[in-house]
């Protein structure tokens, strides 16, 4: 099965199923020498992990990080840094009742057409849970960035119907402070409300994620393929459950004209405006880049819904097992990885480093 690796000098590649022993990854191409620090690879898993609020699923997983190789007395070796998570809770009985059939929206259709063989258990290789491997490297790859003064940030704009107004000078703690991660008080009680009353209608609901990255240097993007936003892009798709990816005014774009679009410059090569999103021409221009990830519903829901068995006959599929309602809350620290791994992975290419 190819498709596990992500990067071009700083690689990452992941492995593991939902319910199997581990999930983890391999991270290749770390520079020698960068101080780690341990607790902040586990608090961005904490961030991530199921259970830590009444808002996410409560499969029970302190997702306890174990360091198996590349760090040395707290620095990297410059060998790869293998990492993984033991999986401690759980319960594949709460889908033997899928194994002759396919949930609706899952990858369980597709995966048997192209394996002819799927581990059914939470979606096995295809479960949300293998994201957990790309936040250890990302907390990793932030570090990295951090030394090159690259800051990312993201945080819940949208849950729902429920959208929260404009949100800026954010920081971590502050975004953290909402259980559903929305800087914006009111909009937060909302959307809490709405993650109530779906759920106890056995419903799930999608959502909207927005990232920023201040400080990144100019001229970070390889033209012609690997543009900086297509990478950016490539990596917000990769994550489960994405629908949509746009950057700076993104489709709004498509309404505006020339005139109203251009960033005219200011003084010392400053932009006046930023609808660029901090990328020309697929190479950062030292602007702040922002962009939007879109979240679909989550696929699984505790309502019956029709489906199919392998042999084509038509079953009643009935939702099972623990679930979060709305993922997106969860998925903030995993937008911000993948955008670190990105960056860290084009500050290796140029050499644009401390």
């Amino acid at each position: 099965m190819g498709g596990n690796t992500f990067g071009k000098i700083l690689q990452l590649t992941t492995f593991g199923e939902s319910h199997g022993v581990a999930v983890g990854g391999v991270l290749d191409g770390c520079p020698a020498g960068l101080e780690i620090d341990k607790e902040y690879i586990q608090h961005q898993l904490n961030r991530r992990r199921p259970g830590q609020s009444p808002y996410t699923t409560q499969r029970n997983e302190a997702d306890e990080i174990e360091i198996l190789s590349g760090i040395f007395d707290g620095k990297t070796t410059g060998t790869p840094i293998a990492f993984m998570v033991r999986n401690a809770d759980n319960r594949s009985d709460d889908y033997s009742h899928l194994q002759e059939s396919f949930r609706p929206s899952h990858a369980d259709y597709t995966y048997y057409k192209k394996y002819s063989n799927y581990d059914y258990r939470g979606g096995g290789r295809a479960s949300a849970r293998e994201t957990l491997a790309r936040v250890a490297a990302g907390a990793i790859a932030r570090q990295f960035i951090l030394k090159s003064g690259v800051i990312v940030t993201a945080y819940v704009s949208q849950i729902g119907n429920v959208v929260a107004g404009n949100c800026i000078d954010l920081t971590e703690e502050l975004i953290d402070q909402s259980p559903v991660r929305c800087p914006d008080k009111a909009a937060s009680e909302l959307m809490m409300s709405l993650i109530k009353e779906t759920g106890a209608k056995g419903d799930t609901l999608g959502g909207i994620i927005n990232c920023s990255i201040k400080g990144c240097p100019i001229g970070l993007g390889e033209p012609v393929f690997d543009k900086l936003h297509a990478n950016l892009a490539k990596a917000m798709l990769s994550i489960n459950a994405v629908k949509g990816f746009e950057y700076g005014s993104g489709f709004a774009s498509a309404s505006m004209t020339g005139k109203e679009h251009n960033d005219l410059f200011g003084e010392d090569f400053k932009t006046k405006t930023n609808n660029s999103g901090g990328i020309q021409g697929g190479i950062s221009n030292g602007e702040e880049i922002y962009f939007r990830v879109a979240f679909k519903p989550v696929a699984t829901i505790l309502q019956s819904q029709e489906s199919v068995d392998k042999a084509g006959n038509k079953v009643i599929i009935e939702g099972k097992g623990r679930h979060d309602v709305c993922v997106v809350p969860r998925a903030v620290p995993i937008v911000e990885a993948m955008a670190a791994l990105v960056i860290a992975d084009h500050l290796l290419r140029n050499k644009i480093y401390q």
